[in-house]
């Protein structure tokens, strides 16, 4: 009896895996067309019973984590192992291998939903608990995702050996970071029932928060 649950465990777990072959593509290319409603959507399927939600996307922090692992991915193929792997210097001796590597950077990366969602939720003055948290929160990992991954892919390019590369890197970089600009500014807008400047203000407010907590830790990786 015991065996053949685990075998049912490992069908599942199988066509979990399997299904994101289907689910991380379409997912990846709503939030890249449109963010804004697959935030909304987000929210929505929060308000299901839990058997039914996300049911045709993959959920937000399994969209963040796989796209990670995709950037991850990509950058074993083309650069190579990350020099922070075999660096022993600080909290860097406990990333040994690619494992705890992609780890760090889930951490890293989750900072920046977490840090948007908790000034989505003081800003509308309704208390911060982790049941106010969640919505914005989930939303956020849809934003963050494809910015995490197109980032990661700039990284990439930059560290090639070839000028022209390495200029697309800096381009693509500053594009993400321009566009994530913009659909964080239309998010807080829309919630907070803002004009456009003030969602500007508010997303600039949380990156600069998001960055502060990434730069006060990075140190202890170095």
């Amino acid at each position: 009896m015991h065996f053949m649950g685990l075998l049912k465990s490992l069908d599942e777990l199988l066509y979990e895996v399997m299904s994101w072959l289907i689910f991380y593509p379409i997912t990846l290319w709503r939030t890249l067309t449109r963010p804004l409603q697959m935030m909304g959507y987000s929210d929505q399927e929060l308000g299901q019973a839990d058997e039914r939600q996300y049911s045709d996307t993959l959920p937000p922090p399994l969209f963040l984590l796989v796209s990670l692992l995709l950037a991850h991915g990509l950058e074993l193929v083309v650069v190579g192992d990350s020099p922070l792997i075999e660096s022993k210097h600080g909290l860097a001796a406990l990333v040994h291998d690619d494992t705890t590597l992609l780890i760090m950077r889930l951490v890293i990366f989750s900072v920046f939903p977490l840090m948007f969602a908790a000034l989505m939720v003081r800003r509308r003055r309704i208390g911060l608990t982790r049941d106010t948290l969640r919505g914005p929160f989930y939303a956020q990992c849809y934003a963050v995702a494809p910015f995490a991954l197109v980032l990661s892919i700039a990284g990439i390019l930059i560290q090639t050996s070839w000028l022209e590369v390495q200029a697309a890197g800096l381009l693509l970089g500053a594009i993400a970071l321009i566009v994530f600009g913009l659909v964080q500014a239309r998010w807080f807008a829309q919630h907070l029932d803002r004009s456009l400047a003030a969602g500007f203000g508010y997303a600039s407010i949380a990156m600069v928060e998001s960055l502060a907590v990434v730069l006060l830790t990075s140190p202890l990786f170095t």
